[in-house]
């Protein structure tokens, strides 16, 4: 395989997983990188081999086709994962792009650093949280849901004993079914927009959903599983304020009108331990920002039918291409993989992928239509209220900036509130910022706070003892990572 197009996924979620099959069904040698140390990503996040679930199939939605993946990743010979591999940057090259890569746990001195000069890359990054603040919100017991559900599925802990799930979308169904697998008690799930919302945004051309047999079957399980544990849901409502002495003791929640502003008189205290919140997702995109891929006006990475960026030589599925749900991760991946390869696209595993990515597309734009964030959620603010946890910067301070320097230039208030500058480097609150500012503006195609040179933290040992640059060949990494 020596001779072999040199593919480099980067993430092993299923859009990683399955470009890495994609890619080495066509004739490529596989380079699977991923910063955990099990393959899954966040939809397949599971306990590690050693102390596995007696039953794991029922604590998840399709682990028949991980196991799949999995297993044909571990039965090619043309294919090397590595586990613990963080991508900490990238750069242009004259033909392509060269990859930065430490292997080791996060934290770990001495961690072994390896450059790759791949032919192609499939980003499959995957997306994170995005929390809208509200008083309170930096107290301990807050959580993102993603973080709650990370902790249930992967380590069966549960984030409390009575949990409040709020925030928008589906993604709050999944998140309250797991933390009843781990004993916890949900008070309730509060989705934000109203009930007339959600209707038009999910039953305008009803005929598309023809084909998402699938996913009702998930939607009818999560149901079911709320009705047999008495879980109200509730639409038009959202967590306003966390109370507490040190950790969440309680939180407010208010009836929201159409644009997510609270609607006065409708508070009311709950008293919870512990608050999983999602509004919506973030896509990664330091990678392909750092390799000059064009973005869309919403802030996903523009790609083609072959799933290829506006970068030679850079391909891109999942999440950072839209939040289209599991079912468009693998079809997406699917197809750039093949692509990436030099496959063929128009017959085989490769055209069905197209066809089935063509239909879930209409996923994303249903669950924007249905739960996007509205403008309307600034009034729960106050001025004491964190925008920044990291750097403890509050709303009125942003707004004292901008009134004393006239200035909506998100550069110019971070350097001047400190807000986004802390150890996340705005991951959590970058896209707040900017909507407080008004820099977010529909149409905007600027990498703005998505721009981090170093994807994540290095030490400067690290980077001192970086290996000189690699000649053609020295590209491969020869361990074979856990698979399980």
């Amino acid at each position: 395989m020596s001779g072999a197009r040199h593919v480099v996924v980067v993430g092993a979620g299923p859009a990683g997983l399955a470009a890495a099959r994609a890619a080495a069904h066509a004739g490529a040698r596989v380079t699977v990188l991923d910063a955990a140390d099990v393959l899954g990503g966040q939809y397949w996040r599971h306990l590690p081999a050693d102390r596995s679930a007696a039953r794991e199939h029922l604590l998840h939605h399709r682990w028949g086709t991980y196991r799949a993946l999995v297993d044909a990743l571990r039965e090619h010979s043309a294919v090397t994962v590595v586990p613990s591999a963080q991508v900490w940057s990238l750069e242009r090259r004259d033909h392509g792009v060269r990859l930065n890569v430490l292997v080791g746990a996060p934290d770990a001195v001495g961690r072994e650093a390896r450059v790759l000069d791949p032919d192609a890359v499939v980003l499959a990054t995957g997306a994170h949280d995005r929390t809208l603040p509200f008083p309170g919100w930096q107290l301990p017991g807050v959580y993102s849901a993603g973080a709650a559900q990370a902790l249930a599925k992967g380590e069966r802990v549960a984030v409390g004993r009575r949990v409040v799930v709020a925030g928008a979308g589906p993604f709050l169904l999944p998140v309250a079914f797991s933390l009843l697998q781990t004993g916890a008690t949900v008070l309730g799930v509060h989705e934000a927009s109203r009930a007339g919302a959600l209707a038009r945004g999910w039953l305008d051309r009803p005929w598309e959903l023809a084909g998402a047999v699938g996913k009702a079957g998930e939607l009818a399980g999560y149901v079911g599983e709320l009705v047999r544990h008495r879980v109200p849901w509730r639409p038009g409502e959202a967590v306003v304020g966390a109370h507490g002495d040190g950790q969440v003791e309680a939180v407010t929640i208010a009836r929201l009108d159409a644009r997510w502003a609270p609607v006065p008189g409708t508070e009311r205290q709950v008293e919870a331990d512990a608050v999983a919140v999602s509004h919506g997702f973030t896509p990664r995109l330091e990678l392909a920002v750092a390799a000059g891929c064009s973005l869309t006006p919403s802030r996903f990475v523009v790609v083609d039918d072959a799933q290829a960026t506006t970068v030679a030589g850079v391909w891109a599925a999942g999440e950072t291409t839209g939040i289209g749900g599991a079912d468009a991760a693998l079809a997406e991946g699917t197809v750039a993989g093949t692509a990436a390869a030099g496959g063929d696209l128009g017959s085989g595993p490769a055209a069905r992928a197209g066809r089935a990515r063509d239909r879930a597309r209409g996923f994303a734009a249903r669950i924007e239509a249905a739960h996007g964030i509205r403008g309307g959620w600034v009034r729960w603010l106050r001025d004491d209220t964190l925008v920044c946890r990291c750097e403890e910067t509050t709303y009125g301070r942003v707004r004292e900036v901008v009134d004393q320097t006239g200035s909506h230039d998100t550069r110019s208030v971070k350097l001047t509130s400190r807000a986004g500058l802390g150890p996340c480097q705005a991951r959590m609150c970058g896209r707040t910022l900017q909507e407080l500012l008004g820099a977010d503006t529909p149409g905007d195609t600027s990498p703005g706070v998505d721009r981090r040179p170093l994807v994540v933290p290095v030490r400067l040992g690290d980077l001192a003892a970086l290996p000189a640059p690699p000649t053609p060949t020295s590209d491969s990494i020869a361990t074979t990572g856990d698979l399980t």
